[in-house]
This record gives structure tokens, sequence and C-alpha cells, in this order.
């Protein structure tokens, strides 16, 4: 299984899927992690003064968004599971579409967060999650 983890330095969980530099990407084998890798990842940065990217502090995001969550998405796309801080409804259902379980957290540590979903600990903080989500 590999799980994917969005961060800024390759040691914490960003607080915001749309705002992160990174993804961690764990591969684990046996409930152990056997691999560990930095991808690139497409973030708010890369999209600001495109038509359509104009965000509300809700998170709603102009008809464009569908296509920017799936650049974003698409270095994961091998992934089962990605760990985040928090993230908007737009973000959440572009992951869910794409059969990526998005699981919100508030640890801080990405290999914290790793540890207690692979032992099946980690509690999902839906409430991080702006707009609407399933």
């Amino acid at each position: 299984m590999k799980i994917a983890i969005v961060s800024d330095d390759g040691e914490t969980i960003s607080q915001h899927f749309g705002r992160a530099q990174q993804y961690v990407v764990v591969t684990v084998e046996d409930g152990h992690i056997e691999k560990r890798e930095t991808r690139d990842k497409f973030g708010h940065m890369h999209f600001e003064g495109e038509q359509g990217h104009e965000e509300d502090p809700q998170h709603h995001h102009g008809p464009e968004a569908e296509h920017r969550h799936g650049q974003m998405i698409e270095p994961i796309a091998d992934c089962e599971v990605l760990l985040a801080g928090g993230m908007g409804g737009g973000a959440m259902q572009s992951l869910l579409a794409s059969n990526i379980r998005p699981i919100l957290t508030d640890i801080k540590s990405v290999d914290d967060a790793v540890k207690a979903y692979v032992e099946g600990r980690l509690e999902n903080r839906e409430s991080a999650c702006c707009g609407s989500a399933p």
C-alpha cells in the first residue's frame, strides 16, 4: 500500500492540501515502511493569477478547480490514502473520485501519522474540511 502525505519540509504534515509544497509517499508492506520518497506537487502558488482561481475564505473555487485538483492529484495516482491537516471540499471530492481516501489529522509528524494509520488508530478529523464533503 502507498500512502501520500502533504508536507512543506518532508517531516511535518501540511495544514492545507492545496498550499502544500510536496508529497511524501511511503510504501507500507506487512505493517512496515519499505520505501519513502518525495514527489513534487502542484499547489495554489502554481495557479495564482489564473482566471477562476479566486479563493474565498470558505475555500470555494471557480469552475476550473476540478482541473487544478486533478493536476495536484496526478503525482499520487498510485496511492490509496492521502494524509493532510486540512483541505477544502472540492479537493476532498477530487481525491475520492480518484479512488484516494483523504484522512485529515492533527498529528504533525509524517512518521507518527503513518505509524498511527498502519496501526489502525489514526482518527479522521473530517471537521478540518471546509465546504461540502460526503
